[in-house]
């Protein structure tokens, strides 16, 4: 038995649809807080005290802030980690305010499934499956681990991650893409082209299988996907690193919202 690759996308596009617009999905997220911008610990439009302290987050509160902690009211003073995004120890409501650590800075995230931008959503502009943008690609992995500075969608320079560089051949010309390991083994590339912030977003993020021991994996541009800060203004997306903007115009995958 065959799989169509049509099929598939097909598949694929509803699966990505389903999760953006879920209640906690990008589209969901009204606000980041950074805690060292606020130094009397009152975050906006979130109760409580938030203060950074070494490898964690204290939350004071009282029973009037209306908290809740692991799903029980909260009152009193806690240490928080980082959570496992978009899950959280801290509800307010239906809200949920998630901790996180960007280069050694903490903040909360604050989603909310009533967000305008949830709200408004009408889906995303995608290009049907085409083959001739699906090509066989072969990763070769750095001697070491490297770190690049890049701007993120917030206007702040950090550090990106990258564990080697992905090449393919594409409209007949040998091209490469310096990408980054996830914890599963898929790669991730941030890139941009000839037709982004025109034809398409300004960049948007790929995630090729996991290459196999010759280092062999597919490059579907077909599975190109919008980066979550195209979904709401709160995340902190890396642009492309030096190199990963190509010279032609990627015409597939997610383009941008309807």
């Amino acid at each position: 038995m065959t799989t169509d690759p049509n099929d598939e996308w097909k598949r694929w596009h509803e699966r990505r649809t389903e999760t953006v617009s879920a209640p906690y999905g990008p589209l969901a997220l009204s606000g980041t807080h950074w805690i060292e911008d606020q130094p009397q610990g009152r975050l906006r439009d979130i109760p409580g005290t938030w203060a950074a302290d070494g490898d964690a987050v204290v939350l004071t509160a009282t029973e009037a802030d209306g908290l809740a902690l692991d799903g029980r009211p909260f009152a009193g003073e806690v240490r928080l980690g980082a959570d496992a995004e978009p899950a959280a120890r801290v509800t307010l409501g239906a809200r949920r305010l998630v901790v996180l650590v960007r280069e050694g800075v903490w903040g909360v995230r604050d989603y909310d499934p009533d967000a305008t931008t949830r709200r408004a959503f009408r889906g995303i502009d995608a290009t049907p499956y085409d083959p001739r943008w699906s090509v066989p690609g072969r990763f070769t992995p750095y001697d070491t681990a490297r770190t690049v500075r890049v701007d993120n969608a917030d206007g702040v320079r950090r550090g990106l991650g990258l564990a080697g560089e992905l090449a393919f051949s594409l409209a007949g010309q040998e091209r490469t893409l310096q990408v980054a390991r996830q914890a599963d083994g898929r790669l991730w590339a941030v890139f941009a082209d000839a037709g982004s912030g025109e034809r398409s977003f300004r960049f948007r993020f790929l995630y090729p299988a996991a290459p196999d021991a010759e280092g062999r994996t597919t490059v579907d541009f077909n599975r190109s996907q919008l980066p979550p800060c195209a979904f709401a203004d709160h995340f902190l997306c890396p642009f492309p690193p030096p190199g990963n903007t190509l010279d032609i115009a990627i015409d597939a995958g997610e383009r941008n919202l309807l």
